[in-house]
C-alpha cells in the first residue's frame, strides 16, 4: 500500500456535486411556486452542497471496515500498518465539518490486529497485544486518541470461536496431552487448558483434527486445523474473554465485531444465544455505550439479537444475490423498491421484537465477499447505487474500505483484500497485498483515490455524499419507518421516517431505463422542499404542482 499520501487541497462545497449530488434547502424554508424547478428537466446534476450536518454521538454510525494488512504502509515493507492507518485517518473523517476531502465515516471496523501466523489475523496467538507487522501497543493508543479526537469510534475484530494453534492456551494442552497414558483421562486440576478446547479419543468428524504428537487424541475445528475451536462452556475460558475485553475497552476501544458467532455451538442457536448474552451483559457492564456487532452468515439473523447485543450483520441486503445488488442489477423479478421498502420495515419490526433497543447492522460489502464492482461488472451507476440503496437504510451503516473507489477483487479471499490504490502517480502507501493474492481476478478499473477525489461524477464523490446524506438526517439511521402504500410503482423506494418528532419522504428510483414522476397524498405526506438527493445522471426535481421527477437510479429526500 502506499506510504503516507499528501492529503489533496481542500474542495469547497461549491465545485462538489455531479455524480452524486445532496442538495439542500435552507432550514425552515417554504418551497414556495418561485423556488420550484420548472418542469423542464434539468440538463445536469450540479446541486449546492449543505454542510449543516447534524451528527448524534450514539450507536448509530457509518463505520468504514479496514484490512490493515492492505491499507496503508507508512514504513516501505509492503504490509500495511497501524501507523500508515493513523497517516489516513483525514482520509476517513478529518474532524472538520466544513471541509469534504474527508468520507465522513465516524467509525472503523478493524479486522484483527492480534500476533497471528497467517495474513488475515484470524488466528490469534495473543489477545492482548498487535501483531509486530502492523504496529506496537503505543501506536495503537496513538490511533484511538487520534480517532477520539476526530469523533471515530473503533471497533474491534473479537475472535472468540477460536484461537490460533500457536496459542499458549493450545500449545500447553497438547503438551500435557502428550503425557497421558492410552487409558489415562485429561485432569483439568493438573492442566487447566485441556479444558479450553474440545479434545476426543475419536475423530468424530471431518472437524476433528489429530494432536500432533499426542497418538489418539483428536480436537475439534470448525473452520481450519490452525484454529481449534474453544470451549465457551467452561467458565474459565468466559473469564479470560472478559479480562480481554476490559483490556481493551479501558485503553478506549468502542466496542467489539463478534467473528462467527453462530458457530460458538454449530448447529445450536440457543447455546449461541446465551453466549452472546453473557458477553454483552459483561462488556456493557464495563462500558454501557459499547457497541457489538456480530456476524451470523446465514440463519435467523434476529435470534441473535434477543442476546442484547446491538446489531448482527443483516446479510439478506449484502453481496451479489442480496437484495441492493439484484435490485441495481434488476436479475430478481420480485427485488425492486416497493419490495426493498416492505423488507426494511420488516427487518426493524424483527429487530425491535427481538431487541427494543437493536441496531440494524447494514452493508453490502465486506472482506469475505466478492465486490461489488466485480459483480455488476464495473457498471459505474450500479456500482453507485449500490451504495446509494445501502445507504438509506437504517441502522449502522459498513462500509468496506476500496469500495469507495470501486476496487475490484474475486475469488479466493486474499483477492478480497487487495491494496487500496491511493495514487497512480505515487506508490507511497501502497501495499503488495496479501502473498498468494491472484492479480487475474483483482481487476482495478477505475481511478485511485487521488484522481477520485478530484472527480465531480467519481464513485468516491458519490460514497462521500451518501455518507453525508447520513449525517445530516439522522432520520435516516434511527426513525421510524412507513411505507408509503399510496405510491404502486414497484420500482419506487418510499418510505416516512420519523425520529424524535422529526420526519422525511425518501423516494428513490431503483429503475435503470425508465424516469419516474411520483405524486404523495399531500394531506398524509407533506413536505416543503426537496432537501437531499443522489443522482448518478440527471438530477431530480420537483414540478410546480408539486410532483417529483425522479430520473433513473436517483434517490431524493423530502422535508
Amino acid at each position: 500500500m502506499l506510504k503516507r499520501n499528501m492529503f489533496l487541497k481542500r474542495i469547497t462545497a461549491v465545485t462538489l456535486a455531479m455524480s452524486m449530488v445532496i442538495s439542500f434547502a435552507a432550514c425552515g424554508e417554504k418551497n414556495s411556486t418561485a423556488k420550484k424547478q420548472t418542469e423542464k428537466e434539468p440538463e445536469s446534476v450540479a446541486a449546492d452542497i449543505a454542510t449543516n450536518l447534524n451528527v448524534i454521538d450514539d450507536n448509530y454510525r457509518n463505520y468504514y471496515e479496514i484490512f490493515v494488512y492492505s491499507f496503508c504502509d507508512s514504513n516501505g515493507d509492503g504490509i500495511g500498518d497501524i501507523p500508515g492507518l493513523i497517516s489516513k485517518l483525514d482520509y476517513i473523517n478529518d474532524g472538520d465539518d466544513s471541509t469534504d476531502t474527508d468520507l465522513g465515516a465516524n467509525g472503523i471496523w478493524l479486522m484483527p490486529i492480534h500476533p497471528s501466523a497467517s495474513y488475515h489475523k484470524y488466528d490469534v496467538m495473543d489477545y492482548y497485544d498487535i501483531d509486530k507487522a502492523y504496529g506496537t501497543l503505543d501506536d495503537y493508543k496513538q490511533l484511538l486518541k487520534e480517532c477520539n479526537d476526530r469523533g471515530i469510534k473503533v471497533i474491534l475484530d473479537l475472535v472468540m470461536n477460536h484461537s490460533s494453534n500457536l496459542h499458549p492456551w493450545f500449545k500447553e494442552a497438547c503438551k500435557y496431552l502428550k503425557t497421558l497414558a492410552p487409558d489415562q483421562e485429561p485432569d483439568a486440576s493438573v492442566c487447566k487448558y485441556v479444558n479450553y478446547y474440545t479434545f476426543s479419543r475419536t475423530q468424530e468428524s471431518g472437524a476433528y483434527y489429530p494432536v500432533e504428537g499426542a497418538d489418539g487424541w483428536y480436537y475439534n475445528a470448525q473452520f481450519s486445523s490452525n484454529m481449534p475451536d474453544l470451549n465457551l462452556n467452561n467458565p474459565d475460558v468466559r473469564k479470560e474473554f472478559e479480562d480481554i475485553a476490559k483490556y481493551w475497552l479501558d485503553m478506549g476501544v468502542g466496542g467489539f465485531r463478534l467473528d462467527a458467532i453462530k458457530e460458538y455451538f454449530s448447529g445450536n442457536t440457543p447455546a449461541n444465544v446465551e453466549v452472546l448474552k453473557w458477553f454483552s451483559s459483561y462488556v456493557k457492564s464495563v462500558n454501557p455505550d459499547a457497541y457489538i456487532v456480530g456476524e451470523a452468515w446465514s440463519g435467523d439473523y434476529y435470534e441473535y439479537l434477543a442476546s442484547g447485543i446491538d446489531s448482527v450483520f443483516d446479510f439478506n441486503y449484502a453481496d451479489y444475490s442480496g437484495f441492493l445488488a439484484s435490485i441495481v442489477q434488476d436479475n430478481v423479478e420480485e427485488y425492486n423498491g416497493k419490495y426493498l421498502a416492505n423488507s426494511l420495515a420488516y427487518s426493524l419490526k424483527m429487530i425491535k421484537e427481538k431487541n427494543p433497543n437493536g441496531i440494524m447492522g447494514t452493508f453490502y460489502s465486506n472482506h469475505d465477499m466478492n465486490r461489488p464492482a466485480h459483480y455488476l461488472a464495473f457498471d459505474e451507476n450500479k456500482i453507485k447505487m449500490d451504495i446509494g440503496l445501502e445507504s438509506i437504510l437504517n441502522g449502522s451503516c459498513f462500509y468496506y474500505y476500496g469500495d469507495e473507489i470501486g476496487l475490484g477483487g474475486a475469488g479466493d479471499d486474499e483477492n478480497k483484500r487487495s491494496p487500496m490504490i491511493w495514487s497512480s502517480k505515487d506508490d507511497t502507501g501502497i501495499t503488495n497485498g496479501p502473498t498468494n493474492m491472484d492479480p487475474n481476478y483483482v481487476i482495478n478499473r477505475f481511478k485511485s483515490v487521488e484522481e477520485q477525489q478530484k472527480d465531480e461524477k467519481s464513485i468516491w464523490t458519490y460514497t462521500r455524499d451518501a455518507i453525508k446524506l447520513r449525517n445530516i438526517f439522522p432520520e435516516i439511521a434511527r426513525g421510524d419507518v412507513t411505507v408509503i402504500d399510496e405510491v404502486k410503482d414497484d420500482d419506487i423506494f418510499a418510505v416516512k421516517k420519523t425520529y424524535n418528532d422529526s420526519s422525511i419522504i425518501i423516494l428513490a428510483n431503483t429503475s435503470s431505463a425508465d424516469k419516474k414522476t411520483v405524486e404523495l397524498p399531500s394531506d398524509k405526506y407533506s413536505f416543503e422542499s426537496i432537501r437531499g438527493m443522489l443522482a448518478t445522471d440527471k438530477k431530480p426535481y420537483e414540478t410546480k404542482d408539486g410532483k417529483i421527477v425522479l430520473p433513473p437510479f436517483s434517490i431524493v429526500v423530502l422535508k
